[in-house]
């Protein structure tokens, strides 16, 4: 067993340093987006949202095709990979690098790593499931279609694309600063007197 998380962290750490060396150009960006992300200032979160409400306009505005847009983003990613190594250096200079910041980014690269590992990992046992269990797969996954399709066809897809990219980007924020975990116990509490309640009426 010890032999077997032993293999895991060196796992874990060598594709943490494989993913750093890729990610190097992009170390101050990447320290400067998490600071946004995590709230470490006031008024980053409606920053957030003014940034994103800013694009999502324009998309509306222009109102370009799926294929214009997709090659748009895609453009705009490839220009980024080109430039940002680049100019990073530049803006924030590479001379002020600390112990710091280098421990910061190292976290986060271990992080990616996690999140990307959890992914890999849920791909891996929805196969397990259609293996083991199909007919549990398959109403699973006609359900969860089934919902998805109804709520596109709800709500128009670039408002629910603004919501979700909305989301995801305060995530981090509202972990970090307790408000999930929060909202998450508040609702446990209610739960539980709800139980309780019905407990009493039962005897």
């Amino acid at each position: 067993m010890a032999e077997g998380d032993n293999r895991s962290t060196n796992l874990l750490a060598a594709e943490t340093a494989s993913l750093e060396e890729q990610l190097q150009g992009w170390g101050e960006v990447m320290l400067m987006a998490d600071k946004v992300l995590r709230w470490e200032r006031a008024w980053f979160p409606p920053a957030i949202m003014g940034v994103v409400s800013l694009v999502f306009l324009i998309i509306y505005y222009l109102d370009p095709s799926v294929l214009s847009g997709v090659s748009c983003f895609v453009m705009f990613l490839c220009l980024a990979d080109y430039l940002v190594p680049i100019l990073a250096p530049r803006i924030f200079g590479s001379n002020k690098w600390t112990t710091e910041q280098q421990q910061r980014f190292h976290e986060i690269c271990s992080n990616l790593v996690k999140t990307r590992r959890r992914a890999v990992g849920w791909w891996k046992r929805l196969f397990t499931l259609k293996e083991e269990k199909p007919k549990m797969y398959f109403m699973t996954m006609i359900v969860s279609l089934a919902a998805v399709a109804w709520v596109g066809q709800q709500v128009h897809n670039l408002l629910l694309t603004y919501l979700i990219v909305t989301s995801l980007l305060l995530l981090p924020g509202l972990n970090q600063h307790g408000i999930i975990s929060k909202y998450i116990g508040m609702a446990k509490r209610e739960i539980n007197k709800l139980l309780k309640q019905k407990e009493k009426k039962n005897e």
